[in-house]
């Protein structure tokens, strides 16, 4: 087994739209951002109409409550239709054999750079406890998966809104490819603006004289995210998790269906004439964890109708710590963004207090199932929520305490989860929506001759 087989990697056929292809209109946000933004989808419809576009490919998720069972159906069967006639169509350009190495400028001038490339399905596992090559980072709903499935099972292609983490704090892998692609001056694959103001992408071809550099970084990487127990942590999956599980899922099923036997641990055993089928890979995206255009953001809490004091000294109980009473929401503010294990207590008539923990490792995986905890006790409602403005904002007109959350550790990152499993729900937030994955590259999905 060579290196890149041990990590989980193949180099895939990279379908990308021919020279006549507008780039703006054909790359669109991944499926589950704009979730509550009807409007921000009517625009992309609007940019997207009458021309080639990974838009006429996916469901957004906002219509996912809004579209009866028949409705439903009938646009995945669009969906499926449109991506057969795209590649009968000659929408696409020869498959390229290679990795991509990307570099996405962001609307918030951050440069976050990746390798976009197929990973083994047989190497992920989404399970809390799961010691595979791929790891889930947060809690998998199953419930959510089976209308995703639904479009899988007979789609021609995928697109990657998957964003995968490499544990790499000295850079050995991604960003040295970036740096000899730009010393030997080699000419991008492509290059374009992003739809509505979402920064632009370029993307190179990695040529095959790069396989040993490449090679030499993965043992590197393969040595030093092994664990005591032997167990190779690679890469965690920062975004599109259900998607990922998704595609494990319709590959599972695929494997069962041909003669695979499900074992008792849950997995299916794989056919020998499957080892080499298209559905056994996922497309995605390769960032380092470590990449200074990559930003973690803390998912805030606000739980409505409790007792600000009483939540307060249940968390205090359960985690020890000091109770401090902060005089501005600045002051809250610096307290819980300078901390690793603060939390900040946001209660109406401008109530503020900062709880002071010695709480090791990622503070949401401490405080989320005390969360759960107290709210089903009292029967309560919680909700999470994007940015501390909004956290200040909340409890001044509802009956709410929102609860400030400390900034994301990237060093303790990998090992939290390596400890502990799988985040909980809504623990972090990488960058803000409009930075998030956009469809471009495709993958076909169906073998030659199907």
């Amino acid at each position: 087994m060579n290196i890149f087989e041990k990590c989980a990697l193949q180099t895939p056929d990279i379908l990308l739209p021919n020279k006549n292809i507008d780039l703006t209109a054909w790359s669109v946000i991944a499926c589950d951002q704009y979730t509550q933004d009807t409007e921000y989808w009517q625009k992309a419809a609007d940019i997207a109409k009458n021309v080639p576009s990974t838009l006429h490919m996916i469901l957004p998720e906002v219509y996912l409550n809004t579209l009866s069972e028949d409705q439903r159906k009938h646009a995945i069967a669009q969906i499926q239709s449109t991506m057969k006639t795209y590649l009968a169509d000659s929408i696409f350009a020869e498959p390229v054999h290679s990795m991509l190495y990307i570099e996405r400028k962001t609307a918030y001038n951050r440069l976050r750079k990746g390798i976009v490339t197929a990973i083994d399905l047989e190497k992920y596992d989404w399970r809390p406890t799961s010691k595979a090559e791929i790891r889930a980072t947060e809690a998998t709903i199953v419930e959510r998966l089976p209308p995703r499935m639904e479009i899988r099972k007979g789609a021609a292609l995928e697109m990657p809104h998957i964003m995968l983490l490499v544990n790499d704090p000295t850079r050995l892998l991604i960003e040295k490819i970036g740096t000899a692609l730009h010393t030997a001056k080699t000419e991008p694959l492509y290059t374009a603006p992003l739809m509505m103001n979402a920064g632009s992408i370029t993307g190179w071809a990695i040529p095959s004289g790069y396989s040993g550099d490449i090679e030499t970084a993965l043992e590197q990487l393969y040595t030093a995210n092994t664990g005591t127990d032997g167990s190779v942590f690679m890469f965690a999956v920062g975004d599109g998790n259900h998607s990922l599980a998704t595609a494990k899922a319709v590959w599972d099923a695929y494997k069962e269906q041909c003669g695979g036997v499900k074992q008792q641990d849950g997995t299916v055993s794989l056919p020998k004439e499957l080892e080499h089928s298209l559905l056994r890979y996922a497309l995605v995206e390769i960032v380092n964890l470590y990449d200074e255009g990559l930003t973690f953001e803390p998912i805030h809490r606000v739980i409505f109708g409790t007792d600000a004091q009483d939540l307060i000294s249940f968390l205090q109980q359960k985690l020890g710590g000091t109770i401090l009473a902060c005089s501005t929401p600045q002051e809250l503010q610096d307290r819980v963004e300078h901390s690793s294990s603060a939390f900040g207590f946001i209660a109406p008539k401008n109530s503020l207090t900062c709880l002071d923990t010695e709480v090791s490792g990622l503070a949401v995986s401490a405080l989320q199932p005390l969360l759960d905890e107290y709210i089903a006790a009292h029967r309560l409602e919680i909700d999470y929520i994007h940015g501390a403005e909004e956290a200040f904002r909340l409890p001044q007109y509802k009956d709410a305490v929102s609860l400030l959350l400390p900034p994301i550790e990237k060093d303790s990152f990998f090992s939290t989860i390596a400890e502990q499993g799988s985040l909980p729900r809504k623990s972090f937030s990488m960058g803000e929506a409009s930075e998030k994955r956009f469809y471009l590259e495709c993958r076909k999905l169906i073998e030659p001759d199907t």
